[in-house]
């Protein structure tokens, strides 16, 4: 089957067409500055990287650009030959804890989940929109970011607030990064030939978040009612005692959203290096003797550590120790400098197979009580399979 893996943002389109269950990957692209001007796209094809000016007013146009590719570059011969398209959606809310099939119920739901996910459910529902408008017979499958967190227990999901809030405005730990948690634990149990693993898994890039994962089910995720709650990242604080909130609105006569704004985006490596929230510029800084960037890359390591010891006591012991995504995969400094931080749980990491860049390898030593794997992640094709899975 012809599975096209969708990501559509608000002025963006991601796509990856697979062959499954071969999971052989067609083509891919990004459209790019949809809707405000100098747009263009590329695709990758035969392990040729194309780029294309083209005018995008919107997202149909976008679609419309694809469809043309695919065609012109024999990549299907008609469009009847796309079996089902998936759809990644941020959040979900309550209402699914697994990939469904788009409906108008569907559409109906996730577009009451928009005050939660106010920035990026819409852009995914304009995508949805494109696609079902340009192919209405092919089936299109909805992918929730959040559905694998819903089977956190009450206890574990719920805050210390008036219960009220959550009765009447769903206010709760939601979690995120959910494809990719379970892309990787799906990967991991593979590898060990077991899917009752106790995995932790550290999914840490721009965005970050660490999941608790016990049999298949979440224990815990870092990320909360929005993904500024947890661990500190590229441009978010991570966890802060809200009090702060009103006290810098009167020191610095900002409304609360700008203080929100903040939070998210001049926060993390960016407000504590000063420098930048990108994890090679930080390591640059480092190189050359900058306290700040030090600074930054330990408080972002102690935090990560820090739940990983929370976590591994909540599962009574992992099994495995997964890193993932920009800096889990690439950053040998960001894992080394974790792994020494909790040595305490016997976590040893072998500095000679640690020097490794987005590859999946076992990068602890012999001696280590937890092993410890990189794991890319792959939520473009956990997408395509979740598709396939509901329409085969």
């Amino acid at each position: 089957m012809k599975i096209l893996s969708v990501n559509a943002g608000s002025s963006s389109l991601k796509f990856t067409l697979f062959e499954l269950p071969e999971k052989k990957e067609l083509i891919s692209g990004t459209f790019e500055k949809i809707g405000i001007g100098n747009s263009f796209y590329t695709i990758k094809l035969n392990g040729e990287k194309i780029k294309r000016e083209v005018d995008l007013k919107n997202h149909e146009d976008a679609v419309k650009h694809l469809m043309d590719e695919l065609l012109e570059n024999k990549v299907v011969e008609n469009l009847d030959e796309l079996d089902g398209i998936g759809h990644r959606l941020v959040h979900g809310g309550q209402k699914f804890s697994e990939s469904v099939i788009i409906n108008d119920e569907v559409l109906k739901a996730a577009t009451e989940c928009i005050e939660l996910a106010p920035i990026h459910n819409p852009a995914n529902i304009t995508g949805i929109s494109a696609f079902m408008s340009a192919l209405p017979n092919i089936p299109q499958v909805a992918v929730f970011d959040t559905a694998f967190h819903q089977s956190m227990d009450r206890e574990d999901y719920l805050y210390g607030v008036p219960y009220e809030w959550y009765e009447k405005y769903g206010v709760r730990r939601y979690g995120f990064h959910g494809t990719s948690h379970r892309y990787v634990y799906k990967t991991i149990c593979e590898e060990f030939k077991n899917d009752k693993l106790k995995v932790i898994n550290c999914h840490i890039g721009n965005g970050s978040s660490l999941c608790a994962i016990n049999a298949g089910k979440v224990l815990h995720t870092t990320m909360g009612f929005t993904p500024l709650a947890g661990v500190i990242m590229g441009t978010r604080s991570g966890d802060i005692d809200p009090s702060m909130i009103p006290f810098i609105m009167k020191k610095e006569n900002k409304t609360c959203e700008q203080v929100i704004d903040d939070l998210n985006k001049k926060s993390g490596l960016l407000g504590i290096s000063g420098v930048s929230s990108d994890s090679r510029d930080i390591e640059d800084g480092i190189e050359n003797g900058n306290d700040r960037c030090m600074l930054a890359n330990d408080m972002l390591c102690k935090s990560v550590a820090n739940y990983i010891a929370v976590y591994n006591n909540m599962l009574g012991g992992a099994d495995v120790i997964t890193f993932t995504a920009g800096l889990g995969e690439n950053s040998k400094l960001t894992r080394e400098t974790i792994g020494s931080l909790i040595s305490s749980l016997g976590v040893v990491i072998d500095k000679e197979k640690n020097d490794v860049r987005g590859k999946f390898t076992k990068i602890s030593g012999d001696d280590s009580k937890i092993p410890v794997y990189i794991v890319p992640t792959n939520e473009e094709l956990m997408i395509a399979e979740d598709t396939y899975e509901l329409i085969k």
